[in-house]
């Protein structure tokens, strides 16, 4: 059994993507609670809101997953750990339950609830989980790699 440390990551790439993995999952939260407060109110205004949301949460979750791409599956492939993958899929499931989202707040008024609420709830426990495996990943004790 040989044991080797992890190729350092690209400084810049690390930056950029520690400052914007967690900006969508403010917004996909905040989705959500529009999502909520619209469909117990039923006041349009909630979910334009949201609809501007999910959005946003989208445009700004695709530079942290192309790095995330980049540093999982393709440089950094050897030495990915199984939370780091983990972390890749559960990210990427949460967007795509976020497009689809996105592609039912572009109903007309009411007929987005309840699939709004529902989506929303997916992506938000889906990035939720991923959070809470790379929090213990990053917790666990030790950098070295153990083939």
């Amino acid at each position: 059994m040989s044991s080797r440390i992890a190729p350092r990551r690209s400084v810049v790439a690390n930056a950029v993507y520690e400052f914007l993995n967690p900006v969508p999952f403010g917004f996909f939260v905040a989705t959500l609670i529009f999502d909520i407060i619209y469909a117990r109110s039923a006041e349009v205004m909630w979910v334009k809101g949201a609809a501007w949301l999910v959005t946003f949460g989208l445009l700004f979750a695709v530079i942290p997953r192309l790095i995330n791409l980049v540093q999982v599956w393709i440089t950094g492939r050897r030495y990915s750990t199984t939370a780091d993958k983990l972390d890749f899929w559960l990210n990427l499931f949460a967007i795509v339950a976020a497009i689809f989202n996105a592609f039912v707040h572009s109903r007309d008024a009411y007929a987005v609830v309840p699939t709004s609420v529902w989506l929303s709830v997916c992506t938000v426990i889906l990035l939720s989980i991923a959070h809470v495996v790379i929090a213990a990943q990053r917790s666990a004790p030790g950098d070295v790699i153990h083939e």
